[in-house]
């Protein structure tokens, strides 16, 4: 969405390094390109003027002619008032204190509320709520239907005692006052804690629209009214975010379509114009493609300063946790990484969604947007058809394939033998790099990891070396039932000698006062 604004404000920025000394010529330069980029990227004239106009007093100020280095404090002070134009904050639904929460959606029709509402009933349901539909747009053909098939997938009820309109040359029988307010009843006689209502939209600001979503307002008077808009409409986005906020008083801004190639002006004025936080953000097609919005992660992105953050939160919410831990494990022990542990964790990645999305949450990610794009994500699907198409033992001890068995398990996954060869290779290399993580080495030109192993060179090359695998699968099975045998072994023998054979008791230890209690014994 904010590609090219992001290239613009990285290009400006590039002219400021290596300057000890900012001079108010340099000041005005830079925010002069920063004022064409903010307009190139549609955002509201007004918020341009006040946005650059505070950059310029703080550039010129104490803050950056006393900072060691000036080009820096730049994009601090850019990042920081790009903060507080998002919002400032990152604001939270507020939950009703008794009786369910009740959210009205509003917003033209086209922006994409009804599916937003499905979004938003998976999200709170992850959360632990147990959320209603109420499809109360009686007026679009088949929106009631729609929002039965969303609320299907979402796995979430809908409650529609009206059919509504099926074509455009039906009349809207029905009353959507009396459908939300039933809508409301229905929840609480069920005991659901939120209620999101789903409201008819125009094709453009009309008094009648206005007039039933005040209505509805009136009848179930809602914790939280979110006015949908669609990010990619420009600066159209901010007289009909004015004109809803003076109809229906909204409490929040959900920007859907987030994931469009606009330049996505709307997002940077709408919190700003109205004075209402951006709360939610729609980032693609899918009901998982729902996020909470945050401010500063937003201008961390835009500045091309990445988004970890969110990649943690994701890999946290997407990761098996029983498979981590046996990846853990077996790293501790020094066990080699084979093929299936590959494959695992290609899987794992790939609930976590698109590659292209986590790859352009990195830092300096625009520096490579071009081979993102380019990127195919079917990719990881041929790298599992080549893996799948190998027998148990080939992904046990991949030095066994030879040229006979690329040619068979390239025709077995449908690829041509240079790709099954590529895989290998980049394997390899993967294996090799566990490998010295393991033993304490590190990534190259960094210190080891403590508590990884060896931890020192010379550690490692006393270390006892691994023998390698018998090509003979049976032969194979063997010295590893051999190998777990004698592992067993050990630890009984540890045990009896007195040495630790299964959690240890920091009581046990000379520890500071209180420590017992920070490792949790």
């Amino acid at each position: 969405m904010f590609n090219s604004l992001s290239d613009r404000l990285t290009a400006t920025f590039k002219n400021l390094r290596g300057k000890g000394r900012l001079t108010e010529a340099d000041v005005d330069a830079t925010v002069r390109e920063i004022r064409r980029a903010l307009l190139d990227a549609d955002v509201a004239v007004p918020v341009v003027r006040e946005f650059t106009a505070r950059i310029r007093e703080r550039a010129l100020g104490a803050e950056v002619s006393a900072a060691l280095n000036p080009s820096q404090q730049i994009v601090k002070i850019v990042n920081e008032e790009l903060q507080e134009i998002l919002g400032g904050e990152t604001r939270r639904i507020r939950l009703a204190k008794t009786g369910p929460t009740i959210i009205m959606l509003a917003g033209l029709q086209g922006a994409g509320k009804t599916t937003l509402a499905g979004k938003l009933a998976k999200w709170l349901k992850a959360q632990g709520h147990s959320p209603v539909l109420v499809a109360a747009d009686l007026q679009r053909p088949n929106a009631v239907t729609q929002l039965q098939i969303v609320g299907e997938r979402a796995g979430v009820p809908v409650f529609a005692p009206h059919p509504g309109t099926t074509s455009d040359l039906d009349v809207p029988t029905g009353d959507p006052v009396a459908v939300a307010r039933a809508g409301v009843d229905e929840a609480r006689q069920k005991l659901h804690d939120v209620v999101i209502v789903d409201t008819a939209g125009r094709l453009g600001v009309d008094a009648e629209m206005m007039d039933q979503a005040r209505r509805i307002r009136q009848a179930i008077i809602p914790n939280e009214v979110l006015f949908v808009i669609d990010s990619m409409i420009g600066q159209d986005a901010v007289n009909t975010a004015v004109a809803f906020d003076e109809g229906v008083n909204f409490t929040g801004v959900v920007l859907s379509k987030l994931d469009g190639d606009a330049r996505g002006g709307a997002a940077l004025s709408v919190a700003s114009v109205t004075g209402k936080p951006v709360m939610f953000a729609s980032t693609g097609e899918g009901l998982d493609d729902f996020e909470l919005f945050h401010p500063d992660r937003m201008a961390s992105r835009i500045l091309d300063m990445g988004d970890v953050l969110t990649l943690i939160e994701q890999a946290e919410k997407n990761w098996d946790k029983d498979e981590a831990a046996r990846m853990a494990k077996k790293f501790a022990d020094q066990e080699d990484f084979t093929l299936d542990d590959f494959l695992a964790q290609m899987q794992q990645i790939r609930n976590m969604g698109s590659m292209k999305k986590m790859l352009m949450m990195m830092p300096g990610a625009q520096n490579i947007r071009q081979q993102l794009e380019q990127f195919d994500e079917r990719e990881i699907d041929r790298v599992e058809a080549i893996v799948r198409s190998m027998t148990p033992h080939e992904r046990l001890a991949p030095k066994i394939i030879n040229g006979s068995r690329r040619a068979r398990i390239a025709r077995g996954s449908g690829v041509h033998v240079s790709e099954v060869n590529g895989l290998l290779e980049r394997f390899a290399q993967a294996q090799k790099m566990m490998k010295k993580l393991a033993q304490g080495g590190g990534m190259p030109g960094m210190p080891g990891m403590p508590g990884l192993g060896g931890g020192s060179r010379k550690a490692s090359k006393n270390a006892p070396k691994k023998k390698a695998r018998s090509g003979n699968p049976a032969k194979a099975a063997q010295e590893l039932r051999d190998a777990e045998n004698k592992r067993a072994n050990a630890v009984r023998t540890g045990a009896a000698f007195g040495q630790p054979s299964g959690d240890f008791d920091p009581s046990q230890l000379n520890l500071p006062k209180g420590f017992d209690k920070f490792l949790g014994k």
